[in-house]
Formats: structure tokens, sequence, C-alpha cells
């Protein structure tokens, strides 16, 4: 697959130009147990040298994935309770958007599992399937113990309610609308440059960390490419490995 890196790495240039510093984070959804692609997307981690969020549905992981990870290469987050969708008709597919009974519950307990697991690996991220949430749960989740929620899209703010950062995703090189492989890997580099840019012109947050998200799962060859290489693009143009630890 031959992909044109020259516009990010344009962009990546200006922004050294510029002084915009580009933490850079990866987030990976909905690991369950040890698997080859999980194992795939490790190598791919100490290859680039950069650590994956690896955000874990409490209500089914197993000890043995929490036997896997480090906390160090794999940092364990908590993906909402049980990535059970409660959405209504017409809504879109959410797990603590929709109001239901337990809902702040589910949110506490998954917390609670996913640190009787993975010990003090946990970092205390809420990270809500679907990236969706109820606003009026953020408030909530920072009594509970979290510190941070990451959905996806450039943040409004630093924190989603006092005590709980916001740190979200921008980029997903998957097509979930059509044929869940690859997007076009120029669209996926465009929406890429367009958020560096906005973050060089003020009109994004350029503290945010700037976040990859990936689903290793269902990923496909050429999805397993296009990661590599964006990655390896990101880090040997001047972004800087960013994790919870980041100060």
């Amino acid at each position: 697959m031959q992909i044109d890196w020259t516009p990010l790495r344009t962009e990546l240039a200006a922004c050294r130009r510029d002084a915009v510093v580009v933490p850079f984070w990866w987030r990976d959804d909905d690991a369950i147990a040890p698997t080859e692609p999980l194992d795939h997307l490790e190598t791919i981690a100490q290859r680039v040298g950069l650590s994956v969020h690896m955000a874990v549905i409490p209500a089914h992981a197993t000890p043995a994935l929490a036997d896997r990870m480090d906390g160090q290469r794999l940092i364990p987050l908590v993906h909402g309770w049980a990535h059970h969708d409660h959405s209504g008709p017409r809504e879109k597919k959410n797990e603590f958007l929709t109001e239901r009974p337990g809902l702040a519950q589910d949110s506490a307990r998954a917390l609670d599992r996913m640190l009787a697991l993975f010990g003090a690996g946990v970092r205390p991220m809420f990270v809500p399937p679907w990236n969706r949430i109820q606003p009026a749960l953020l408030s909530g989740l920072a009594d509970q113990g979290y510190t941070a929620v990451s959905t996806f899209g450039p943040r409004a703010r630093a924190e989603a309610a006092p005590g709980l950062a916001q740190i979200n995703t921008h980029i997903d090189p998957i097509w979930w609308k059509g044929t869940r492989d690859l997007v076009e890997p120029d669209a996926v580099i465009a929406t890429a440059c367009a958020h560096l840019s906005a973050r060089r012109h003020g009109a994004e947050d350029a503290t945010e960390p700037f976040g990859l998200l990936t689903h290793h799962l269902v990923h496909t060859p050429a999805i397993w490419a296009f990661t590599t290489g964006f990655l390896h693009e990101m880090l040997s143009g001047g972004a800087r490995p960013w994790t919870m630890e980041t100060t």
C-alpha cells in the first residue's frame, strides 16, 4: 500500500517551525482477553516507542488479560461497564448517554472491578463506549475516583468537570459506516493535518494530547499498516509521546 505522507510531514514541520508542541497518545478500545491481535499491537508499540492506553471492558475482562498487561507498554483504562447498547429508537448507540436505572452505579463498579483486576496498574480514565456520555454524569465520575474522561474530537475545555481532565482522541482510521476497513488514507491524513493546523492557529487546544484511536480486535492488514505508518510519521515528525504520567 502506497501512502503519501507528504502533507502530514509538511504540517508537522510547520508545528516545529511555529514552536507548537504536539503531545501524542494512543488509545485502543475493547480489550477483554489476551489475543493474537493484542500481541501484534504490543509489538508495534515496542517498535515505535509509544505506549498504548488500553480501554478494557470491565464486566468481561479476564484475569489472564490482567496478567498480560504491565501498566507500562500496555496501560489499562476503564471502558464503560459491559459495552452494552442502551440506546432507544432513533438514538445513536451508547452505554452512558441514554437515561436508565443504575447508570452511575455502573461507572462506579467498573472502576472497582478494574482495580481488583489490575491494581495500581489501572489508570482512572473513563472511556465511555461509542464515545458518548451524559454531561450530568461527569461530576459524579470525579467523585467516584476517576481523574480523566476520554471521548472523540477536540475538547472544548481542559476539564470536563472539576477534577476530571478531558483527554480525547482525534484520528480513527476505520470506516465504521462503510466497509469497516481502512478509511481512504489521504482522507485520514487530511483530517490529521486539519487538526494540527487548527492547533497552530489557535482554533483547537494545542495543549490537549493528540490522540490516535484504534480497535485491535477488528484490524485488517490495511489498518495495521496504516496505523504503524501513522505512528512512525507522527513520532519522527516531532510529536512527543504522552501517557497519563506525563506532566
